[in-house]
C-alpha cells in the first residue's frame, strides 16, 4: 500500500536526501510469532481480537522508501491519542501486533514499524544471535527518522499527535529513551527493560545513560531485578543520572523479574510484574496527557 507524502509540519523532520536508496529486504510483516524468539508458550500468550478495530499492515513513507508497519485503532472516530510501539529484536510479529490491538481497544491509535526491514526478514530467522545481528544493523539515526515518519503518517490517519507517546520492549526500550531525547512532540515514554549502556559505534553513538539530561518527555523505565543483561547497578546509574538532570522520568524495578518479563509468549513471562507494569504504563500516559 503506497501512501501519499503527508503535507504537515512533520515533513521537516524527514531527511529525504540523507540516505541512499538501498531498498527494503523485508516488504511485509511476519505472520504469527517469530521463530527466533524460541518456543511459544501457548498457555500464557495473550490474544486480543480485532472486533471493533481497524487494524492490519500499512506502508509508511520513510526517508528512503516505504517501511512496513502494523497499526490498530478504533474502527470509528478520529483524533485518537497516538502510541508508537517499538519491537524487540524479533521484529513486528504477533506479540507486538497484539500490544497494538490492546492499546487500540483502549482508544489509542497504535503503530509499530518494522525497523529492521532494510537489513533482512526477521520472520525467517531461527536464533537469538541471528536476530541480534539483524537488529544491530539499524542505526539510531535512521530509527529516529522512521519513527518521525510514523508520527507524520498517524497525523494523516486520524491520530492526534498532540497526544503522542511511545513504548518499547528490549531493544525497543533502548529506542524509547533515545526517541524521548530526540522528539520534542512526545508527551510520555515507557521503556520495558531497554539496555541503558554499552559499546558505541557509528550506528549507536550514544546510549540512554548519555542522554539522561536531554529527555524531552518523561520516561517510565520498567526493569527486572534478575535481568542477566541489564544489571541493577546500571539501572541505578540511570536513576541517578535522571535525578541529577532534574528530569521527570522514573524507574521501577521488579526484584524477582528477569529480562522480557512482559513477553507473554516466552518462558521469561512473569504475569504479576507484566500486569502491574501495564497498569503503570497506562497511568503514566494518563498523567502526561496521552
Amino acid at each position: 500500500m503506497t501512501l501519499p507524502a503527508p503535507e504537515d509540519e512533520f515533513n521537516s523532520l524527514l531527511p529525504e536526501n540523507r540516505y541512499s536508496r538501498r531498498g527494503f529486504i523485508a516488504t511485509a510483516l511476519a505472520g504469527g510469532f517469530t521463530l527466533a524468539a524460541g518456543p511459544v508458550m501457548a498457555q500464557t500468550a495473550i490474544h486480543t481480537d480485532a472486533a471493533g478495530l481497524r487494524q492490519g499492515e500499512v506502508g509508511v513513507k520513510a526517508a528512503d522508501g516505504e517501511v512496513p508497519a502494523y497499526r490498530a485503532m478504533p474502527a470509528t472516530g478520529r483524533d485518537f491519542p497516538v502510541v508508537l510501539v517499538v519491537e524487540e529484536i524479533f521484529g513486528v510479529h504477533e506479540y507486538i501486533k497484539d500490544i497494538c490491538r490492546r492499546l487500540a481497544k483502549l482508544g489509542y491509535l497504535a503503530i509499530a514499524p518494522e525497523l529492521y526491514a532494510r537489513y533482512g526478514d526477521a520472520s525467517k530467522l531461527t536464533g537469538v544471535k541471528e536476530a541480534l545481528a539483524l537488529a544491530n544493523q539499524a542505526s539510531d539515526e535512521l530509527v529516529m527518522s522512521d519513527l518521525d515518519a510514523c508520527v507524520a503518517w498517524a497525523q494523516t490517519e486520524g491520530g492526534d499527535t498532540a497526544r503522542l507517546a511511545i513504548t518499547g520492549f528490549c531493544r525497543g526500550g533502548h529506542t524509547v529513551w533515545m526517541y524521548c531525547a530526540h522528539q520534542p512532540k512526545l508527551r510520555a515514554g515507557v521503556a520495558w527493560y531497554g539496555p541503558l549502556a554499552g559499546p558505541v559505534n557509528a550506528r549507536t553513538p550514544k546510549h540512554p545513560l548519555d542522554v539522561a539530561g536531554e529527555l524531552k518527555a518523561g520516561v517510565l523505565g520498567l526493569y527486572g531485578g534478575k535481568d542477566q543483561g541489564i544489571s541493577v547497578e546500571q539501572i541505578e546509574r540511570m536513576r541517578a543520572a535522571i535525578a541529577k538532570a532534574g528530569g521527570r522520568s522514573q524507574i521501577h524495578i521488579y526484584p524477582d523479574a528477569p529480562h522480557a518479563f512482559h513477553a507473554d509468549y516466552r518462558p521469561s513471562y512473569r504475569k504479576e510484574a507484566a500486569e502491574d507494569g501495564w497498569k503503570r504504563m497506562l497511568e503514566w500516559f494518563r498523567q502526561h496527557g496521552v
